[in-house]
């Protein structure tokens, strides 16, 4: 064995060590050499390749795996929320997020903008009144101020945001998106959903540079490594983004595998180049851990602000017409078409889809591009594959789309309240078909959609896929849909082989076999030996990328 491999640079002895391979899922000793996995096995056969210079690690009994691979995030928006923005408690009332937007602005610098994140899904009644305004106004100090939702989907700014943003009363609702007005007085409440926040995004963002940008993504990173995480894949990649993963990349400081999405239609609230001027720039971006591989689209909106499109009709209310169900963004022959430029180019499309009847839409234009353009290993993305039709549930597998199951809220949530208030308790918690997806053979790939969750913990969502129950405690006791549980070696490979599957990186990553990069984590516990509800209290203790230690606790 030493004469034919040579002597590894680093070897983990002495652990539990999970390889998510089937063939041999525990080891006790890993030796690495040059960043990539030499051999894997038992302690006698490892210590061989044991040389003058090797590095030795004894884990001490501890369970080691796979780095975790996220399928969707957002790197950059990540970043900026713990360096240059604040975080408003969970489950908020108007009154508690007036007292944390007041305790910034007395605080901040004359004119500077006040950004937080997110008020809960359940809050669009409560903000969107006159009186909802008039306290925000005054705990604002006349800072402008923007406050994103738990979706970020959605806004709340004050009467200066608007005034800056040029957004006044007589103004109509733009595209694919509305300003939120007071059902009385029909004044306008600083409610923006969907392309309306997006106006007021392009005016705060003026003050944001590149050198915040590559900062943001620096911390991002350091960030995600801390949970465990050495791959993810950016849903919603603009310039700013690939600029900042290059650069970072070039200079040795990109600690993950990056796989980037980039959007063939700008997307309503964020904004930049996109569709065919930044297709045309991708391999500029290319580097050998940036892969700039998939594109992106919005089909719909979500469900809490009723943007979000479904076969069946929404809970009526006065905004909107009787019977009304949501919208797609996108129609079904331009979908077919950007289905096919995007296989075209050899890259996968990552789709937004919150309701059902937009995942139908999808799955649609898939078959429609398979009967004309034949088999294919390209991977597109539905993402977050949480409201289906029992019918479609089979389709995944059948049409090779990967179900991207994301955010990590396969438990009882704010969010979730704010889906009952609109959509009835009955339908709202037939919410993440997980098992009966698994069932088909779909492949199924673990996503966090950091920021919106706010912590990017896969450990968080892998705890919820096996209990169904909320790992925070908070709704004590209530399952979603508990019949929709797996077992944890399937959540752990959904969020880590799979994911690379689905981020056609499976060559480098995903599992501890031979010649794969050295992407490695030690844990505090071993999960298989700990009760269902402690999953969640996992830590990671040290997170090796390329064999080399990225993260130590």
């Amino acid at each position: 064995m030493t004469a034919s491999l040579g002597f590894a640079d680093l070897i983990l002895i002495n652990g539990r060590i999970y390889t998510v391979e089937p063939s041999q899922p525990w080891a006790e000793a890993l030796a690495i050499k040059n960043g990539r996995i030499l051999a894997v096995g038992n302690r006698a056969d490892i210590e061989a390749l044991k040389g003058p210079e090797t590095r030795v690690v004894d884990l001490a009994g501890k369970m080691a795996m796979p780095g975790f691979i996220d399928v969707h995030n957002h790197i950059m928006m990540g970043g900026q929320a713990e360096l240059f923005e604040t975080q408003i408690p969970a489950g908020a009332s108007i009154e508690a997020i007036c007292a944390h937007v007041r305790k910034q602005a007395e605080i901040a610098r004359h004119g500077q903008w006040i950004v937080a994140n997110q008020w809960g899904a359940d809050m669009i009644t409560a903000i969107n009144s006159e009186a909802s305004l008039g306290k925000l106004d005054e705990a604002s100090l006349g800072h402008p101020v923007l406050l994103r939702d738990e979706t970020m989907h959605n806004r709340w700014v004050n009467s200066e945001a608007m005034r800056l943003a040029g957004i006044s009363n007589n103004q109509p609702d733009p595209p694919q998106g509305s300003f939120g007005r007071d059902p009385v007085t029909g004044r306008l409440t600083g409610l923006l959903v969907e392309s309306a926040s997006g106006i007021v995004e392009r005016t705060a963002a003026e003050a944001f540079t590149e050198e915040m940008g590559e900062a943001a993504v620096a911390r991002a990173i350091e960030t995600v490594n801390s949970y465990g995480v050495t791959a993810f894949q950016d849903a919603a990649s603009v310039l700013p983004i690939l600029k900042a993963l290059k650069n970072l990349d070039v200079k040795g400081r990109l600690t993950a595998w990056a796989v980037t999405s980039l959007p063939l239609i700008e997307p309503s609230f964020m904004f930049g180049l996109s569709g065919d001027a930044l297709l045309a720039l991708r391999d500029e971006y290319r580097t050998e851990h940036v892969k700039p591989n998939f594109t992106k689209i919005f089909l719909d909106g979500v469900p809490g602000a009723r943007t979000a499109a479904f076969h069946d009709a929404y809970v009526a209310d006065a905004a909107h017409p009787h019977g009304y169900r949501g919208e797609v963004l996108v129609s079904y022959p331009d979908l077919v078409r950007q289905i096919d430029k995007s296989e075209k180019l050899g890259m996968g499309l990552k789709i937004h889809c919150a309701g059902d009847h937009s995942v139908t839409e999808m799955l649609d234009a898939v078959e429609a591009v398979r009967h004309f353009n034949g088999p294919t290993d390209i991977k597109h993305h539905i993402a977050h594959a949480s409201y289906l039709r029992d019918e479609d549930i089979s389709r995944f597998a059948a049409l090779g789309v990967v179900a991207d199951l994301c955010p990590m809220i396969w438990y009882p949530t704010t969010f979730l309240e704010g889906h009952k208030e609109v959509m009835g308790e009955e339908r709202a918690t037939r919410f993440w078909p997980i098992a009966s997806m698994k069932a088909t053979g779909a492949l199924l790939a673990g996503g966090s959609d950091w920021p919106v969750i706010p912590i990017p913990d896969p450990w968080n969502g892998i705890e919820g896929m096996v209990t169904r129950q909320n790992p925070s405690g908070a709704f004590p006791g209530v399952s979603l849909w508990a019949e929709q549980a797996i077992d944890l070696a399937s959540a752990i490979e959904i969020y880590t082989l799979n994911s690379a599957k689905a981020m056609r990186l499976d060559n480098e990553a995903g599992s501890l076999v031979a010649g794969k990069s050295a992407d490695i984590i030690v844990l505090d516990q071993n999960v298989f030996e700990v009760p269902a509800d402690q999953i969640a209290d996992t830590k990671v203790l040290t997170t090796y990328f390329a064999g080399e230690p990225v993260y130590q606790r």
